[in-house]
């Protein structure tokens, strides 16, 4: 017997192709207000009193012989994060590479990571992500990882915005007041 039925099945391939066409930097999906908030909560996460959520299974090839994360892992969950945050905010990535002559993209500069305890094949990770400073050509991140309602990891990210070239330059006001979106509600 089918898992869903045609009506839920067809929702979800609706909900799946807005999500293939997302919006530009500075636009939202024109039909958000007509999606269920478990709908909102699918491939890119969701926005939550200023923190990005994005869930994650952890699967076996995020995790060492003995079934549990590779410490590596944690890195590509977090670029996860990032990476899923400005999609909630409406923000292209590849739109960023082209905004002006000069091109705008990320760097990660610096990460500290706290490690408190592993992630296990299976888990349900929720991986939260918040801008604290947008300024300038920097920014700063905070990011967890919980499983099973359990602090895993932390990091602190700070992130440069540099040119095509690689050289920083400065982050437009409007980007870094969408990046900040929610901070102070």
């Amino acid at each position: 017997k089918p898992k869903w039925t045609r009506n839920e099945t067809i929702r979800l391939c609706a909900v799946l192709r807005r999500a293939m066409f997302k919006p530009s930097y500075g636009q939202k999906l024109m039909d958000e207000a007509d999606m269920t908030e478990t709908e909102n909560h699918g491939l890119s996460g969701w926005m939550e009193g200023g923190t990005h959520h994005l869930r994650q299974r952890v699967y076996y090839e995020d995790t060492d012989f003995s079934g549990i994360v590779y410490h590596a892992r944690y890195l590509h969950f977090f670029e996860r994060g990032r990476t899923d945050l400005l999609r909630c905010l409406g923000v292209e990535q590849r739109t960023l590479h082209t905004i002006d002559e000069e091109g705008l993209a990320f760097a990660v500069h610096h990460m500290d990571l706290k490690f408190v305890r592993p992630a296990r094949m299976d888990d349900i990770l929720d991986i939260t992500t918040k801008t604290v400073k947008a300024t300038g050509a920097r920014m700063v991140l905070e990011q967890a990882i919980h499983a099973n309602g359990q602090l895993l990891t932390t990091a602190t990210v700070t992130v440069v915005v540099i040119n095509r070239a690689g050289r920083a330059r400065r982050m437009p006001d409007d980007l870094a007041a969408t990046l900040l979106e929610g901070q102070s509600k």
